[in-house]
């Protein structure tokens, strides 16, 4: 019998006032039964909208049918088939935006919980499988891949498939790229991650760590070593700052760099080589998911009060509404409508506190939300003795600046045909945060796909 209830299974979580002081995962997934409940939801429409929302195109009703009839291993062969990463993507796509807001039974109620569904399916494989993906045939084509990001990652997997010799050159001593360095462990734990790399491992790719493409070796290098395409998914790892006075002040940091420092480092254990000063009032300046990030990274560092300082309102937050949500059930204070104009110092050089002011809205901008005008005589100092800008971040223009003909963006990101990847290069694609600026996890696999495709196609009629 179909499950006709307007609203989808809750997810189990943590209570916010333990979750709060551990990094465990907060969320902590359906059971069998729960999701074969949810499955139930599904109407298996005949025109699919949820898998035009999707872009990897998961056949998400088809993999949502085998979750009703109980058959979890064909549901996660069934995504495989779209997707390398379906344990990350089942925790961290911004599926409202994506599948589950196109899907039909949203318009009375809510949505199937598409992404819950697909996250169970990629533990339950993970937990109860044994069995190693099948490596495809050889077809003697070489391709190098920049970067072991969500783009990266997709990519070489998709390539392999195919029977590509593919290897990836990341230049942290860890794969996973954002996943490891930027989403904390709380909302995707580093062992995830390992498991779909290893997976992808296991399909023939070979990814060398440490190795800063620019700097060891050049793209031009690359394909003079025998590499018949390269695909640039290098991200955007160069943090923005606002230009205020103070910004030099100890105490001041990147999102980039913090969570970078806690995540990767873990700078949060008592035995950390790189450990971050555990500050008793933060500042996060920003509104998206990173903000939202930060903050409760520092909330977990024992900060008494982390506030987020964002200079429009509720409404205009960029940040997905359930990690919103999450930060307030944890404590974050949100200092809407403010904007810093100074960092001040205290006696010893540090984060003293930071003086903002008032904002109010005004006339839609050029993305159609309403620009924030200070209000006169607003000005105010939020005491806190260190400050997180979260304001975005830009490609790194190291792979630019080695790479001879390669065009860019004025602000950084590389121009790369939205249909194929294909740069200016002959043979060199791109995709993900390095040619759009940061954003999502699965619109940086999606270009990993297509890119892919593109690659093999080029390779293929040029043999």
């Amino acid at each position: 019998m179909p499950n006709m209830s307007p609203n989808k299974n809750p997810m189990p979580s943590q209570k916010p006032e333990i979750r709060n002081k551990n990094f465990d995962e907060v969320a902590l997934g359906y059971s069998a039964e729960t999701a074969i409940d949810e499955a139930k939801r599904c109407l298996n429409c005949k025109n699919m909208p949820c898998v035009a929302g999707c872009p990897v195109k998961i056949h998400i009703p088809a993999f949502i049918r085998e979750v009703a009839e109980g058959n979890f291993e064909k549901a996660y062969q069934i995504i495989s088939e779209s997707s390398s990463l379906p344990a990350v993507c089942g925790r961290v796509c911004p599926q409202e935006n994506q599948c589950e807001g196109k899907c039909v039974r949203g318009i009375k109620g809510e949505s199937v919980g598409i992404g819950r569904l697909e996250r169970f399916v990629a533990d339950w494989h993970n937990e109860n499988s044994a069995e190693k993906p099948k490596k495809a045939e050889p077809n003697g084509h070489k391709v190098a891949v920049i970067g072991s990001g969500p783009s990266g990652l997709t990519c070489a997997g998709d390539l392999a498939k195919k029977g590509y010799s593919v290897t990836v050159f990341e230049a942290l001593h860890l794969a996973g790229g954002v996943l490891i360095y930027g989403i904390p462990e709380f909302r995707l734990p580093k062992d995830i991650v390992q498991k779909e790399v290893e997976t992808l491992c296991e399909l023939g790719v070979e990814i060398k760590t440490n190795m800063v493409i620019g700097k060891v070796l050049s793209i031009d290098d690359l394909l003079d070593d025998g590499y018949e395409a390269v695909f640039i998914g290098s991200g955007a790892g160069l943090p923005k700052f606002m230009g205020i006075p103070g910004e030099n002040l100890n105490g001041v940091y990147s999102a980039n760099e913090f969570l970078t420092r806690v995540n990767l480092m873990k700078a949060y254990k008592d035995n950390s080589k790189t450990p971050i000063k555990h500050s008793k009032k933060v500042a996060v300046v920003g509104g998206g998911n990173v903000a939202m990030d930060a903050a409760r990274c520092a909330k977990r560092l024992g900060a008494e009060e982390v506030y987020i300082v964002y200079r429009r309102g509720e409404e205009e937050l960029p940040a997905r509404r359930e990690e919103v949500e999450h930060a307030k059930e944890e404590g974050i204070i949100f200092k809407l409508l403010t904007n810093p104009v100074e960092i001040l110092p205290d006696d010893n050089n540090f984060v003293g506190g930071i003086k903002c002011v008032e904002m109010e809205l005004g006339e839609p901008d050029e993305s159609g939300r309403r620009r924030p005008q200070p209000k006169e005589g607003s000005e105010f100092v939020l005491d806190v003795d260190c400050v997180i800008m979260s304001i975005g971040t830009s490609p790194n223009p190291l792979i630019k600046s080695t790479t001879e003909g390669l065009d860019t963006q004025k602000w950084g990101g590389i121009i790369a045909d939205s249909e194929t990847g294909l740069t200016s290069r002959k043979y060199v694609y791109a995709g993900g945060d390095a040619v759009t600026g940061a954003a999502t996890v699965i619109l940086a696999m999606g270009a990993g796909k297509t890119a892919a495709e593109a690659i093999d196609k080029a390779i293929m009629n040029k043999e």
